[in-house]
């Protein structure tokens, strides 16, 4: 099969999927009731389409509601509702959905559960509602900040950009967020949990972690000056917000100024490249996602079972090469390919950590299109050859 036959195949394979997706009954019936089940739990949601699609489709904003395992199911379910308007005025044009915490724990977004709930919800959304598989964005407030801190980094490579409002970390890692970027919001005097120094906190961790990787961890962070757990992230006019938030942290003046904060605004500047250059995968995150069979993260592909440890590997386009700078799967992790990332079509050189290289030649297949169209339900991350990386010697 050549790069031309490839393309071909692969525009079959998407419109055969779709069209299988869309006759399956179940499929259809999570679509139209708004509801999708895993286990023993259920995930409603609540589905608002707004002004008209782009060129790709319409970009999906992924609204995660408050409460979680401090209040009551009824409680749970008005925090729902109100989600349900909260950031939809900041929507000009796009899907606005609202989830409903699968279960009324602290962690209502981020069960085990939850992932493959997500995944699913995504994949419905890309062939039932023309959803843009590229702008996908994650934001919620308060407990629906907890999930955007949990899911937001396990689920990375789904998302075009995050925004957190009033969440607490819960010491999660932001590796994974290297092509993802995040905005952070919270209240001057929320107190509680220490929600306001532990988001400043990790505004500093995302600086450390941009400082060595210039070219990625792009985030923002606003502190509301004067304002306790509630603040309005969804306003359309301009907020008052620390001008330094470290300096005020560690004691300094208070000085101001005043910012368009409305969360939509800022996940609209950002569209997801499936395809970057260099992935950095670190996967103790999965540790907490078990009941995920997603096995790949943007075009790199790691057993389920290997739950820690990370990897990073970049792409040598003018060498044809792959080049790993760290793997530590044990020679499991696989790279997946498609035409465009490195010509296919000559051989491609990997170059290992301690300086070694090998030269070898990819075939493309059709059954690897199939496999890993079927695996995420997402035409970018359609590839058609793969090429196991050994391990670090």
């Amino acid at each position: 099969m050549d790069g031309l036959e490839a393309r071909q195949c692969a525009d079959r394979l998407w419109k055969e999927y779709c069209a299988g997706i869309r006759a399956d009954k179940e499929r259809r019936a999570e679509a139209e009731g708004h509801r999708i089940g895993f286990g023993d739990v259920e995930m409603r949601y609540t589905l608002e389409v707004v002004g008209r699609p782009g060129q790709e489709g319409y970009p999906v904003y992924i609204a995660l509601h408050g409460g979680g395992g401090s209040s009551t199911p009824d409680v749970n379910d008005r925090q729902w509702e109100h989600m349900g308007i909260y950031y939809r005025e900041g929507v000009e044009n796009g899907i606005y959905v609202c989830p409903r915490g699968v279960r009324d724990t602290w962690d209502t977004h981020a069960n085990p559960e939850s992932y493959p709930l997500y995944d699913r919800l995504i994949e419905n959304l890309i062939v039932f509602e023309g959803a843009d598989p590229n702008r996908i964005y994650l934001l919620g407030f308060s407990a629906g900040g907890d999930g955007v801190y949990l899911a937001g980094p396990r689920l990375a490579d789904r998302f075009a950009a995050l925004h957190m409002s009033a969440g607490h970390p819960n010491k999660g890692s932001m590796v994974n967020l290297y092509h993802t970027p995040i905005q952070l919001q919270v209240g001057m005097n929320d107190w509680e949990y220490n929600r306001n120094h532990e988001t400043v906190r990790y505004q500093m961790y995302l600086d450390r972690l941009r400082t060595r990787n210039p070219e990625g961890y792009v985030h923002n962070v606003y502190v509301h000056t004067d304002k306790p757990h509630h603040f309005r992230d969804n306003a359309l006019e301009y907020q008052e917000v620390l001008i330094d938030n470290i300096a005020w942290l560690h004691g300094g003046y208070v000085t101001r100024r005043r910012v368009d904060a409305n969360a939509v605004h800022f996940l609209d500047n950002f569209v997801r490249n499936p395809l970057p250059e260099r992935v950095i995968w670190e996967l103790d995150a999965r540790r907490k996602a078990k009941k995920r069979v997603v096995e790949s993260f943007y075009w790199l592909r790691v057993p389920g079972d290997i739950r820690k440890g990370k990897i990073v590997v970049h792409l040598d386009r003018d060498a044809n090469a792959i080049v790993v700078e760290r793997n530590d799967t044990g020679g499991k992790a696989t790279v997946l390919l498609r035409d465009g990332m490195l010509n296919l079509d000559r051989p491609i050189t990997v170059e290992y950590p301690d300086g070694k290289k090998e030269t070898c030649q990819v075939d493309r297949s059709e059954e690897i299109m199939r496999r890993t169209l079927a695996e995420r339900g997402d035409p970018s991350y359609l590839f058609s050859a793969e090429l196991t990386l050994k391990a670090d010697r």
